[in-house]
């Protein structure tokens, strides 16, 4: 071995030592300048700000976003640690949010702590850290999520600002959801007789209709002699009312963002008409496109395909086991996994153009499309078969994506909810965005959740009477800006406006649709 490249490897087993303790954010005390200096120079760290480092892979692009928001969580859990030691909490505001599973990377993450600056600390990709000078809450007020010290629940909501029940009214919402009594607020708010604040969260509760607690508080304040006047902290009615506690605040999010994300929908998307009389001639339709909408589909998703590969994938004239396999194996694989998937979907949309719920369909089925998309892949030896056993067991990150997916146990929660959803949604149009949007911000898979998130897109579409739409790799950009557009700030209306318009181009037959 080259001197170059053993002290190289002699680097990289420094930095793995670090890894295996579970460090993200590496402090430049922590290796030997040399060792950092040619860890960096092969693209394994990159400094993330004076002194900080974190660890990276030498084949990422430069300005790649995608391993800072991946790690963006773990690396403030490490650097706040080292730096405040056990002395620092995240504001009431972000603790709200990452206790109902809303870890979209802030650009703005604010901190509290005794030994704070009131300093702003810059960050990659815009993002920063506030740093206050201000009291933490007591050890019953507070709880660490996965190293991070945030306010409890009740805690939290007691001391968040009044603006941000408007500014996050969905989380707020999720958030008040989860509760079966007042008892934890009102130990806090009877401390120090916080009368203004037990008000707005009276009114809060209110909102939701969950009338009992709300009554609860206002009638405990007074009794302890304190002027409760009850104010309703949000600019708009709650667009659903929990008359029973919902024990998942992450069920309860998606709730609350599904009926909130209805009426842009029905106000921008092309109206639904009835299912097509001729069945098979719109099946045939589908047939037809499939090359296209393989090559497309693939392609968003970075695999290398041509229309040739994947016709001879179709036709049967391609052998992965013959001397003359297909150069790129993998993307020959996934095209063969697409060809087998693209036909079960077949089958589940017939069922659905005979007449039988677009969400229950999609609920049996679904598993199904996910397999045939990797059965391939298994056969080939790539994958393991307990890979196909179902939703993810890990957590997985979208590239360049502030949005962090729920966690794999948030997971089990969600997607029987999701479902639940779609069976009970009466508008196609709805259906058609909602189901595409909450799939891929779900991600139940750790892989082919795009693919499965437009084939769903259009077993909702057949339900509604409206063509196959094909997603065009030249428009990727639009397509993935709007998704996160939806998934970072819940403004469903740029991807809306991006589906209705390929759908309407497909209906006029216009070829960029095809």
């Amino acid at each position: 071995m080259p001197p170059s490249a053993e002290k190289l490897a002699q680097a990289l087993e420094l930095l793995h030592q670090l890894q295996a303790q579970g460090r993200v954010a590496i402090r430049s005390s922590e290796i030997p300048r040399t060792a950092r200096e040619r860890l960096a120079k092969n693209g394994f760290l990159h400094e993330v700000m004076k002194g900080w480092y974190l660890p990276t892979r030498p084949d990422e692009a430069e300005g790649e976003s995608t391993a800072w928001f991946a790690s963006f969580w773990a690396f403030c859990s490490s650097y706040l640690a080292e730096r405040f030691d056990d002395e620092w909490c995240l504001s009431p505001e972000q603790s709200v949010n990452l206790l109902v599973g809303d870890k979209t990377v802030p650009r703005q993450l604010v901190v509290r702590s005794a030994n704070g600056t009131n300093n702003i600390v810059s960050l990659p990709q815009g993002c920063t850290i506030l740093s206050l000078r201000t009291t933490l809450p007591n050890g019953a007020s507070s709880e660490q999520i996965d190293g991070l010290r945030v306010f409890s629940l009740a805690s939290a909501l007691v001391h968040c600002s009044p603006n941000y029940f408007r500014q996050n009214p969905t989380n707020a919402r999720a958030a008040l959801a989860s509760f079966t009594s007042p008892s934890a607020l009102l130990a806090e708010l009877l401390e120090g007789g916080k009368s203004v604040v037990a008000g707005r969260l009276a009114g809060a509760f209110r909102n939701i209709g969950q009338s009992r607690i709300a009554d609860e508080i206002v009638q405990t304040l007074r009794a302890a002699d304190h002027d409760c006047r009850e104010e309703d902290p949000f600019e708009s009615p709650a667009p659903i009312l929990f008359r029973r506690v919902e024990k998942s605040p992450y069920v309860a999010r998606m709730q609350l963002m599904w009926q909130s994300m209805r009426i842009p929908i029905l106000d921008r998307f092309p109206k639904s008409g009835a299912l097509p009389t001729d069945i098979e001639a719109y099946l045939q339709q589908v047939q037809d496109v499939y090359v296209t909408d393989a090559y497309h589909s693939l392609s968003i998703e970075g695999y290398k395909v041509s229309t040739e590969l994947i016709e001879r994938v179709r036709t049967g004239t391609w052998n992965p086991d013959t001397k003359n396999a297909d150069r790129h194996h993998r993307d020959a694989l996934a095209a063969h996994g697409y060809w087998l998937a693209y036909q079960s979907v077949r089958t589940s949309l017939e069922k659905v153009l005979r007449g039988a719920n677009a969400g229950q369909v999609a609920d049996d089925d679904h598993g199904q499309w996910y397999r045939q998309l990797f059965t391939p892949g298994v056969t080939a030896g790539l994958l393991r078969p307990s890979d196909l056993a179902g939703y993810r067991n890990d957590q997985v990150y979208i590239r360049r994506s502030a949005h962090v997916p729920p966690s794999k146990e948030a997971v089990r929660d969600l997607m029987p909810a999701f479902f639940d959803l779609l069976q009970e949604e009466s508008e196609a149009a709805v259906r058609v965005v909602l189901g595409h949007f909450f799939f891929v911000y779900i991600h139940p898979y750790m892989d082919g959740n795009g693919r499965t998130g437009r084939f769903l897109m259009n077993l909702m579409l057949g339900s509604g009477g409206y063509p196959w739409t094909i997603v065009p790799v030249t428009r990727r950009d639009h397509y993935v800006a709007a998704l996160e557009k939806a998934s970072t700030e819940q403004d469903v209306i740029p991807f809306t406006e991006f589906l209705s318009e390929l759908v309407e181009k497909t209906i006029a037959g216009d070829p960029e649709a095809k």
